[in-house]
């Protein structure tokens, strides 16, 4: 057995940090997430502001360089799921109206949350007393946001309940009610814009607490009910804010789009070849050899995995792009690394850059095709990569 120790002391020292960009990494353009708030706020009615979506750390694409751009392409506020994604966001300096979109319940959180200058999404009568002793405490008015559920069955006030609960709600003086909002279930489906739709439904269901409160006469209180695909339904939807998450990361969020939106992604996913090998025909490759070769293959291992948050049901149905081309991932995504059929490539070598996701030249792949692909969801492909990416500002 070698028992040799090694003295790290007298062993070269290396400056600086490890390259972001040494394996795989995600590139973020700032510019594009700027752009698409812009284009989006420009077919809002009059005076309606735009929310900006920012939770699982800007789908994904960094929540701070997404507020920033947000706020600088015309977003009033944000909007987050948790009090942790909050109060990171203060951290950076950000100092635009922020909303918890998540449900805030003890004592100690909706106090941080306060102490934040956060706003809670609050549901029922119980949260608003504590809000509002917290508000007494400190000589202060709490501001909230107040939730209706219109058919989404997940937060809010009962609809049945929620006149009698906002009479008793305004007569407490230390809060604030500056929003009251629902959140649409089937914005995004083919039939949405049908009038006897779940989507027309939860609508008017909306507007007729809206009459019944009187909230024409009630200042300064935020009403929004759209969401991306919401949004795209027409003005009817807008009301006084709309809360814009995927369509402001450059990807149409429901089929009832009629127009070219001209958004532009503004995420690319990039690994490097780290390996390269041929191989015969018969040959299997990855995890119980799901894929065999049938011909002499050469193959580009890559590494990034399931562990970087590529679904591993993508495997043998995605393909990546090099120089303008497409080539085949082949075999089982493993946590690390994936193989890609490189064969009719005559410059892809160690060292050379993939795309996973994103645009060159004509050739385009959007989460909305992986999405297809395993029987997901565009955020859900989104929010999957996980932190050792390193996220890049690329402009």
């Amino acid at each position: 057995m070698n028992n040799r120790k090694i003295n790290f002391d007298t062993l070269p020292s290396f400056e600086g940090e490890i390259d972001p960009t040494q394996r795989a990494w995600i590139e973020v353009s700032g510019k594009a997430i700027e752009s698409n708030v812009r284009q989006l706020r420009s077919k809002l009615k009059n005076n309606c502001e735009f929310m900006a979506v920012v939770k699982a750390d800007g789908y994904g694409h960094d929540a701070k360089v997404v507020s920033e751009k947000a706020i600088k392409g015309g977003a009033s506020q944000l909007g987050v799921a948790t009090l942790k994604e909050g109060i990171k966001l203060r951290s950076f300096g950000i100092n635009a109206p922020i909303l918890v979109l998540g449900n805030l319940y003890t004592k100690k959180d909706l106090l941080i949350c306060f102490r934040n200058d956060l706003m809670p999404t609050i549901s029922t009568f119980r949260e608003c007393l504590i809000c509002n002793n917290i508000g007494k405490s400190n000589n202060l008015k709490f501001s909230l946001h107040l939730k209706v559920d219109t058919g989404m069955s997940r937060l809010g006030f009962e609809c049945d309940q929620f006149v009698q609960q906002f009479n008793n709600i305004k007569s407490l003086e230390n809060i604030a009610v500056k929003g009251i909002y629902s959140h649409l279930a089937c914005a995004d489906e083919k039939n949405a814009l049908n009038p006897k739709s779940s989507t027309q439904l939860q609508k008017e269901k909306f507007q007729e607490l809206l009459k019944i409160i009187d909230i024409d006469n009630t200042q300064n209180i935020k009403i929004h009910l759209a969401n991306s695909a919401g949004m795209v339904l027409g003005k009817d939807f807008h009301f006084d804010m709309v809360r814009v998450g995927l369509s402001m990361y450059g990807y149409d969020p429901s089929v009832n789009i009629n127009e070219n939106l001209f958004l532009k992604p503004a995420l690319f996913l990039k690994a490097k070849v780290t390996f390269v090998r041929t191989i015969e025909k018969g040959i299997g490759v990855s995890y119980g050899n799901k894929f065999v070769s049938d011909r002499k293959t050469k193959l580009a291992v890559l590494s990034i995995g399931y562990a970087d948050g590529i679904i591993r049901n993508l495997s043998g149905k995605i393909s990546l792009i090099h120089n303008k081309r497409l080539y085949p991932q082949v075999g089982s995504i493993t946590m690390d690394q994936m193989m890609v059929d490189i064969t009719d490539s005559n410059d892809i070598e160690v060292g050379s850059t993939m795309l996973l996701l994103g645009s060159e030249g004509d050739k385009s792949i959007s989460p909305i095709d992986w999405a297809d692909k395993c029987n997901s969801i565009p955020w859900e492909i989104l929010c999957s990569f996980k932190n050792r990416l390193p996220r890049v500002q690329v402009d």
